[in-house]
Formats: structure tokens, C-alpha cells, sequence
């Protein structure tokens, strides 16, 4: 079953040290090399991003995400594994659940 792995940390933080990126490679390649990895990119920052919503039938286009936090998304892995047990484990071996979270959601398979 594939699964969206949705990276989120504080951007201030801003850990892009050597050692940290050691470790995102190393996670990155153990997903490559056991197979599971269907795809996945790190995220421009949120002042990068727009926010588009229809109200009353008038477009409303905003800067940055859709809502006010202390976590910001900063990118995804889909990854294919057999169940949610084996999703968990690798969301424990990406880096920045020490710092931000790892939100795991089943993607949607249309027929």
C-alpha cells in the first residue's frame, strides 16, 4: 500500500548542517534501496507558497500556507509498504521527527 509521508519541521530551525543532511541521504537511500520509494521532493519555503481559495465566487489568492503554525511542510516521500505498522517504523528513521513530525496518510488509489 503506498503512503504519503509528509515531512514537517520549523523552518527557523533551518538544520541543513552537514551531519543533518548525512542523514536525510542515508534515510533516502535506504528507501531507494529496499525498494519501497515511489517518489518524493523537499519543499521551496513557505514564503514561496500561495494559497488559492473560491469565496463567493471570487478567487482569493494569499501568500504563504493555509494556516498559521509553528511546523511548516517541507516535503514528501510516497512510499509503497505493506501496512501501516511498517509506515510507522519509517517514519521513526526520518530526521526531523526529532525536531518536527511525520504525518503518514494512505494515498488514494482511484480505479
Amino acid at each position: 500500500m503506498k503512503y504519503a509521508f509528509l515531512l514537517y519541521d520549523d523552518e527557523a530551525n533551518g538544520d541543513e548542517s552537514e551531519e543533518m543532511m548525512g542523514r536525510w541521504f542515508a534515510v533516502d537511500g535506504e528507501t531507494v534501496s529496499s525498494g519501497v520509494n515511489r517518489g518524493g521532493e523537499a519543499l521551496q519555503p513557505v514564503a514561496t507558497s500561495r494559497t488559492v481559495r473560491v469565496r463567493g465566487g471570487k478567487p482569493e489568492v494569499t501568500d504563504g500556507p493555509f494556516a498559521e503554525t509553528k511546523e511548516q511542510l517541507g516535503g514528501f516521500y510516497i512510499l509503497d509498504v505493506p501496512d501501516l505498522d511498517a509506515a510507522i517504523e519509517w517514519a521513526k528513521k526520518f530526521p526531523n521527527v526529532t525536531s518536527g513530525s511525520v504525518e503518514i496518510r494512505p494515498v488514494l488509489e482511484m480505479q
